[in-house]
């Protein structure tokens, strides 16, 4: 099984639960239309890793930089910084035929995480910035989101069990792209303005 990183521990989270079109103008970058209610995809253990690979059949992959909570006792117990990974493509195709997302968004090594920090959510304003070769690509606030944190955690909860130290990821922020191998991806998680971490990924 596939662990992350929390307070110098390895934790194995049975799964990560994912919120799809959170913030507007990610909405309107990709054409797609602002959903009557809250879009949930999952992510096995399988496709947990802390580090950033292409993969391994070579498709086209975008990067969705993402504030990420570990969920323990059913609530918000730790903050990192997540990339969904998405076979753009793949999903397009997934999508204009009705069907579910998973080869786009469930394959192996498809939810990378920086490790994890204790943090007691209370409403506060965290902040994601991703750079990549040292431009920022990618910024977002929990201001930004249509949906916040604890009402998607609130949200979920009525139809699936958060085992303990589960993930929940709450959307990504406009300027995903495209991954090239040799890239250099900075992903950092702030609150009132201090970083509370950062984490450099070389793609492989």
């Amino acid at each position: 099984m596939n662990v992350i990183r929390c307070e110098n521990q390895s934790i194995c989270p049975s799964k990560v639960v994912c919120i799809g079109r959170n913030y507007a103008e990610h909405i309107a970058e990709l054409n797609n239309e602002i959903p009557e209610e809250m879009v949930f995809f999952i992510k096995p253990n399988s496709a947990i890793s802390t580090r950033l690979k292409l993969p391994k059949n070579g498709q086209k992959c975008h990067y969705e930089a993402e504030i990420s909570f570990l969920i323990q006792n059913q609530k918000i117990s730790a903050v990192g910084f997540g990339l969904d990974l998405t076979l753009r493509e793949v999903q397009t195709h997934l999508k204009q035929k009705g069907l579910p997302w998973e080869r786009a968004k469930a394959f192996d090594g498809s939810a990378v995480f920086s490790e994890f920090v204790p943090f007691l959510y209370q409403g506060d304003n965290l902040e994601v910035q991703l750079y990549i070769n040292a431009v920022l690509v990618q910024q977002g606030e929990v201001d930004m989101m249509i949906h916040k944190p604890q009402a998607i955690l609130k949200e979920a909860q009525t139809f699936l069990s958060f085992e303990e130290n589960d993930i929940l990821m709450t959307g990504t922020p406009k300027g995903v792209g495209e991954i090239k191998k040799g890239d250099i991806f900075l992903g950092r998680i702030l609150s009132n303005n201090k970083i509370l971490l950062e984490k450099e990924f070389i793609v492989e």
